[in-house]
């Protein structure tokens, strides 16, 4: 996992083609409003998520990882908290479903790092890392964002 501003995180990743495209478009997508949904990048090796919705508070967190993807998960707009853990300490609730590339969890609290982030930084968030994200900072607050997909 790698948490920067977006201005020096392809100082702290290994700079593949695929990351290059990934921060490319992330810096000329910056202080522009993207519509919902999904954008194509490089067909299904690099490709954006835009999203905005309301974090939650309390409960126990949703962990998630991937196998395929890494998700750089950059916030445009309010803050977030995201639960970080290595992938061995989730607990899988629900069976990796190829077809999302996504397998879901859950961690113990002991295992969790939370992560704060604010409108202009990003997680980076590889195979090997177990996240929850969605979480609020206090109280439930809107939030918008872009989860670029990059192909590992």
């Amino acid at each position: 996992m790698i948490v920067a501003k977006l201005e020096r995180a392809a100082e702290q990743t290994v700079q593949t083609p695929a990351f290059e495209k990934a921060y490319r478009f992330l810096m000329d997508s910056k202080g522009r409003t993207l519509a919902e949904g999904k954008i194509e990048i490089d067909g299904d090796r690099v490709f954006a998520l835009v999203q905005s919705y309301e974090t939650q508070a309390g409960g126990e967190p949703k962990f998630e990882a991937h196998r395929k993807y890494a998700d750089i998960q950059y916030i445009t707009g309010g803050e977030e908290l995201i639960g970080w853990a290595p992938l061995e300490k989730m607990t899988m609730t629900q069976e990796y479903d190829p077809a999302k590339d996504v397998v879901l969890g859950k961690a113990s609290p002991a295992d969790v790092t939370p992560v704060r982030l604010f409108a202009g930084e990003l997680g980076v968030f590889y195979p090997s890392d177990a996240h929850a994200p969605k979480q609020a900072v206090g109280k439930p607050s809107e939030v918008h964002k872009i989860v670029v997909k990059v192909a590992m």
